[in-house]
């Protein structure tokens, strides 16, 4: 699936470093690549912060913390991460952005991995890739003891 978006993608936006023909305006592509970081943004707040407030919820009985879809997607998208992590597999929300930007003109792109590069531009943090992989395996670890620990509501019987 990831494949068959990125084979789209770049139809859309024949990349100029790939040698083809750009069929997409410039303005397009920085429309798409900032709309593709803000997605980025947003599932790296709701995996983050998702922990956290599902801890803060059993504390004060929100009843919604406890939902097996919102559990299940949560523990799915920390999954993706570390998957990818794991297998050494470059985020293609990362890739995407890259080379819209480039469409763009723009070489606003990464050196390494999306959170590699935000943590050290937003907290000064030069922490190498590997540290990040381990980060992420112990927050996977931590949402699976959160999962016997305050458990999703079962489904309901029919």
């Amino acid at each position: 699936m990831l494949k068959l978006v990125t084979n789209v993608l770049l139809d859309i936006a024949r990349d100029k470093s790939l040698g083809n023909n750009q069929v997409m305006s410039s303005d397009i592509a920085i429309v798409l690549a900032d709309l593709i970081l803000a997605l980025h943004w947003a599932f790296a707040a709701f995996i983050s912060m998702g922990l956290g407030i599902i801890w803060l919820g059993k504390f004060y009985g929100w009843k919604f913390i406890r939902s097996r879809w919102l559990r299940l997607t949560h523990l799915g998208a920390m999954g993706i991460v570390v998957g990818e992590s794991l297998l050494g597999v470059f985020c293609p929300l990362t890739e995407w952005e890259h080379r819209l930007r480039r469409v763009a003109d723009q070489s606003a792109g990464y050196e390494t991995t999306f959170m590699d590069y935000w943590a050290e531009k937003l907290f000064y943090w030069d922490i190498p890739t590997n540290a990040f992989m381990l980060i992420y395996i112990l927050f996977f670890a931590l949402m699976l003891i959160t999962w016997r620990l305050v458990p999703p509501y079962s489904r309901p019987s029919r």
